[in-house]
């Protein structure tokens, strides 16, 4: 029971956010999403429905992927690949989607690496 109110509660929190947040080619959407285990972030362009660019805690392109986890450190790495996947995908400013999730701790993390690799949030 409380766990479907914890969740619908966090589907709520991203509609709202969503009704607020679009991306487009020039300018796409940065979804953060942040589960136990893992960390995702894809470049979407909503006005055609595609995925410019992703990278993620599993993927293969990233060196040391058996180590990273849903932690700061990891989510500072995974920022600053973020960073480089989008600036190789050609594209410097982006609009940043938290997914429901607070901005501080790995949230923050991963905004403040991207930003140091040079995307504009």
């Amino acid at each position: 029971m409380r766990t479907d109110k914890k969740r619908d509660l966090l589907r709520r929190r991203r509609w709202r956010i969503r009704k607020k947040v679009r991306g487009t080619v020039e300018r796409p959407r940065m979804s953060v999403r942040i589960s136990n285990k893992n960390i995702y972030v894809q470049f979407i362009d909503d006005e055609a429905g595609h995925t410019l660019a992703s990278i993620s805690s599993k993927a293969k392109s990233v060196e040391n992927r058996d180590k990273l986890s849903a932690n700061v450190d990891s989510a500072t790495e995974i920022g600053k690949l973020a960073g480089e996947a989008a600036k190789s995908a050609g594209f410097e400013t982006v609009v940043f989607d938290r997914n429901g999730a607070r901005y501080h701790g790995k949230v923050k993390a991963l905004a403040d690496a991207a930003r140091e690799a040079g995307l504009k949030i």
